[in-house]
């Protein structure tokens, strides 16, 4: 604990003072252009990841980047969502996911949570994607595992188009989903294309997006 306290001083004496103008403009704002979806990894950081700053990301982290979907008694994913789609207009929504992710390493492997049943009942929000997985031939648990992860971050995004507050932005034209897959050893995103279904290179196709939202035609 000492050295996360250690970190708080050189946060104070260093880093703070040197942002000192931004913070004074967060004291009262914030407006966030994206919400950032992941899991609780302590190895992924989404600022870090994406080199932000403050004030930058809207972000919700929890086992398995999960996003119920919406439902007659909303949890705090659900209110976070809305918030921030409602509230804050993000433009964008990132559905997270990562290499060696402990939540899927227990759903790919068929792990007994009966200890856990909190984890177990959570995880039920990942089935869509466990279903689909299961359906399919892996070549070894680690190709298994991984398909997993991205077939989970497809399942999410599906549940977030559940949400009123993302289908209306959607229809409105005022909001994009994306898809992506971090490795924690190589650094790189895998990124869905929404077109093919497919996970690219979000270095080489930076601009690949899950779903481009267009504004309704409709009277």
């Amino acid at each position: 604990m000492q050295n996360i306290i250690d970190g708080f001083l050189k946060f104070q004496r260093e880093a703070f003072p040197q942002r000192s103008e931004l913070f004074k403009q967060l004291a009262s704002t914030q407006s966030p252009g994206t919400l950032f979806v992941t899991c609780s990894d302590s190895r992924v950081v989404p600022e870090l990841l994406t080199q932000q700053e403050p004030g930058d990301l809207f972000v919700i982290r929890n086992a398995g980047n999960i996003v119920p979907s919406y439902g007659p008694e909303p949890g705090g994913v659900s209110a976070t969502v809305e918030y921030a789609v409602a509230v804050l207009a993000v433009s964008d929504i990132v559905i997270c996911g990562h290499s060696d992710c402990g939540a899927m390493t227990a759903i790919s492997t068929c792990k007994c949570l009966d200890h856990l049943p909190a984890v177990a009942n959570w995880l039920r929000h990942a089935e869509s994607a466990k279903v689909i997985n299961a359906a399919r031939q892996h070549t070894s648990p680690a190709a298994h595992l991984d398909a997993l992860v991205r077939d989970n971050v497809i399942a999410q995004l599906a549940n977030l188009k559940t949400h009123p507050s993302v289908a209306l932005a959607l229809e409105q034209g005022r909001l994009n989903l994306h898809g992506w897959v971090y490795d924690i050893e190589s650094g790189a995103i895998a990124a869905l294309d929404g077109g093919t279904q497919r996970f690219v290179s979000l270095a080489a196709h930076p601009h690949t997006c899950a779903l481009a939202s267009q504004p309704s035609t409709a009277a």
